[in-house]
């Protein structure tokens, strides 16, 4: 196997970077249009009971998912180090993550089981997707150099924020209408006679999720040199769990990926909550509605690509830790100023009149807060891209999937924790401002602990 380490001979396959980075464009849609911005929503507005009631039992189901991650990752990580092939275990999680996706169309409004079905499609398909992202990633030091590393993975995920981009343009434009008007975003009547009424464009993000994918996906399969099978998959069981003991150890005992991973557990917490909540936050603070969310969420989709672009050149120049340090404190400061943000109000004293009726983004605090939350956009891909790369300069080329598999472990074990601490905080202020800045705690936290780390290669 070529790895990072062979910097004197490796040589970059255009078509195979090009391909494995299709992958995030391909998987991306599920993160933007099903997690966050259509169906989401539409499962808090339209099929649970309450909104609230809604937003309890789509937190269950992610904390389920995330479990599941939290306990797989790692162990599938180690297996698929000893049998040596990445690409066979990306198909295996893969269909599943394709049927999940396409039973999400069946939940419909009304439905005696709609709301089973979305949350166990969303949580096994978030499982799937997540796992398979985990072989995906581990197949990097074989494509490029180790100084192109913080570039490759940059691009990977500017690919999948310009793939949110253009299917969430696609979804609200032509598919998700308003019940109320029976129009989009763009004022036009749905594509292939989607009801309405009957939220048939909110549930056909799933279908076209799983669509996207199938053809995106497959010229990481075809281009993508995988690792040459190195032991059967009997013995590589007993292999890779082993092994996974041993990596745990590993991680203790080696400080700087513990310190690494630690940070990275917490930080990616209140990455988490803010994202879970930032459509909530914003609805109850500023009276946004479907329309407005979704122009939001293209602007830091845009934000988001452009931070990628610029955010590569500086992980591989800099190196990965410094531009997390730096994305940490843009989170801080910026959250700082977004739960600031009311109808009426600026950073916390100054006062402005709220937004005339049907007018979009016609206050002060709505344009505030529309300019922090794309810097947060701009900043939050540069961080995820770069703890990956940071992850390769810091573990051993040997056991790079388990260490990828660990990754996704601590950026999963916890996650349940900072949203619990939004809703408590809340529960208890009655303050949603207040609940939020629980978040800020955790990127504190996660950044303090990231200062201790050295970027330097594990032994």
């Amino acid at each position: 196997m070529t790895t990072v380490a062979d910097t004197g001979t490796l040589k970059t396959d255009r078509r195979a970077v090009l391909s494995w980075a299709l992958f995030d464009w391909a998987a991306q849609p599920f993160f933007t249009l099903v997690t966050t911005f259509v169906f989401a929503p539409y499962f808090a507005a339209s099929l649970a009971s309450t909104p609230a009631e809604g937003q309890a039992l789509w937190g269950y189901a992610t904390a389920a998912a995330g479990l599941g991650i939290a306990l797989s990752a790692p162990v599938l990580g180690s297996i698929a180090d000893a049998t040596g092939r990445r690409k066979r275990w990306i198909l295996l999680f893969s269909i599943p993550f394709l049927i999940c996706c396409w039973a999400l169309w069946y939940a419909a409004p009304g439905g005696a089981h709609s709301i089973t079905i979305a949350l166990f499609a969303f949580a096994i398909g978030t499982l799937s997707i997540e796992v398979a992202t985990v072989f995906n990633n581990a197949m990097m030091p074989s494509l490029v150099p180790a100084a192109k590393i913080g570039r490759l993975s940059s691009f990977g995920w500017a690919m999948g924020y310009v793939s949110g981009l253009v299917t969430l343009v696609i979804a609200l434009g032509f598919f998700a209408a308003s019940p109320e008007t029976g129009r989009t975003l763009l004022g036009f009547e749905p594509v292939l006679g989607l009801d309405a009424a009957t939220r048939e464009g909110d549930r056909a993000v799933g279908p076209f999720s799983a669509v996207w994918f199938i053809i995106f996906a497959i010229p990481m399969f075809l281009f993508v040199p995988d690792v040459p099978k190195r032991a059967k998959i009997g013995a590589a069981v007993r292999k890779g769990l082993s092994e996974l003991g041993e990596s745990l150890a590993q991680a203790r005992a080696n400080t700087n990926i513990f310190l690494f991973l630690a940070s990275n557990m917490i930080f990616k917490d209140g990455l988490v909550a803010l994202f879970a909540f930032g459509g909530i936050y914003s609805a109850g603070q500023l009276g946004w509605g479907s329309i407005e969310i979704g122009t939001f969420g293209i602007i830091l989709t845009i934000t988001g690509t452009l931070g990628l672009l610029l955010g590569g050149p500086m992980d591989d120049r800099f190196g990965a830790k410094l531009v997390i340090l730096f994305c940490l404190i843009v989170l801080m400061i910026c959250g700082l100023g977004m739960i600031s943000v009311d109808k009426t109000t600026v950073f916390f004293v100054i006062k402005s009149e709220p937004a005339p009726e049907g007018a979009l983004f016609a206050s002060l605090p709505e344009q505030v807060f529309i300019v922090l939350g794309a810097i947060i956009g701009a900043v939050s891909g540069p961080l995820q891209a770069s703890c990956r790369s940071l992850l390769i300069r810091l573990a051993p080329h040997e056991h790079m999937t388990q260490y990828f598999g660990l990754l996704a472990l601590s950026g999963k074990v916890t996650s349940f924790l900072a949203p619990l601490a939004v809703g408590v905080v809340t529960a208890i202020t009655a303050n949603q401002a207040a609940g939020m800045s629980v978040i800020l705690v955790f990127f504190f936290v996660g950044l303090v602990l990231l200062t201790m780390v050295k970027e330097k290669r594990a032994g």
